[in-house]
């Protein structure tokens, strides 16, 4: 019987860069949200694991064991093909193949296959917060995770097109070893407070990034020039940016005054969670 599953965008509201190991991987605090665009999966069983992927998104995304959606397949032992509609753009910091790799894991869970506790983290630091897929605060190298309460919240993601390795922006970054978030995450009533606080907050890797690809800057100019912004801000490590809105018709106004002015970006209004 075909199985399908939605994988969400994952939105990094904030991206402390608190420390690095020895071993290369860099320790995080980050606020985590999850969006209501997303790609969609459907899982068919069968005797052999294979892979199709279309979607607006489809070219260059690998469709065989390159792609962390067929490694999650396989790390939990389910076989069958699986067809796989990209709607995010690859490498634009929103977790697009980690929610792909996370929406495959919990459809394992589903049919109550076993799965080792370590296999989301081998998969990829942003897998494990992605198989929460809720609002969660994301510490160490991403094995930390303590769910939040917070609004729901209008947002726009826009990515300019542009892909930046995120090697590339680790290696960019100037300091390694930042202050994380405060220890206590308030209780906000509105996106108004909510957007208050991450004002006083950071993504650490928005700098290099834009040095990297002047683009996102401009994204960010033009996200913050929109009617009732609240904040504007680089998700991950780019390039996807978002803005946030007191209201999902300001989101939608802002959506069309963008995808007007740039109709070769990609451009969505969504509420975050």
């Amino acid at each position: 019987m075909k199985v399908e599953a939605f994988a969400p965008a994952k939105i990094n509201l904030t991206l402390h860069v608190t420390g690095c190991r020895a071993d290369g991987y860099h320790l995080l605090d980050s606020l985590v949200v999850f969006a209501d665009v997303g790609d969609t999966l459907e899982f068919t069983p069968g005797p052999e694991l294979s892979m199709s992927v279309t979607g607006e998104h489809a070219e260059g995304v690998p469709a065989d064991d390159r792609n962390l959606v067929w490694k999650a397949a396989a790390a939990a032992g389910w076989t069958g093909h699986i067809n796989l509609n990209k709607v995010l753009p690859h490498g634009g910091g929103i977790g697009g193949g980690s929610s792909d790799a996370a929406a495959t894991l919990r459809m394992v869970a589903d049919q109550d296959l076993a799965i080792p506790d370590e296999t989301a983290l081998t998969l990829g630091a942003d897998v494990p917060v992605c198989v929460a897929a809720s609002a969660t605060r994301m510490r160490g190298v991403g094995e930390r995770l303590q769910p939040v309460i917070l609004p729901p919240m209008p947002a726009l993601l826009v990515n300019p097109g542009v892909e930046v390795p995120t090697g590339s922006v680790f290696s960019a970054l100037q300091s390694r070893d930042n202050l994380p978030m405060p220890g206590d995450i308030p209780v906000f009533e509105t996106p108004e407070t909510c957007a208050d606080w991450l004002q006083r907050q950071r993504n650490d890797l928005e700098l290099p990034t834009k040095s990297l690809a002047p683009e996102v800057a401009r994204v960010l100019d033009d996200l913050s020039g929109t009617k009732d912004a609240l904040l504007s801000r680089m998700s991950g490590s780019g390039s996807t940016c978002f803005a946030l809105y007191p209201t999902m018709k300001a989101a939608h106004f802002a959506a069309y005054e963008i995808g007007a002015a740039h109709p070769d970006w990609w451009c969505r209004a969504t509420q975050l969670n």
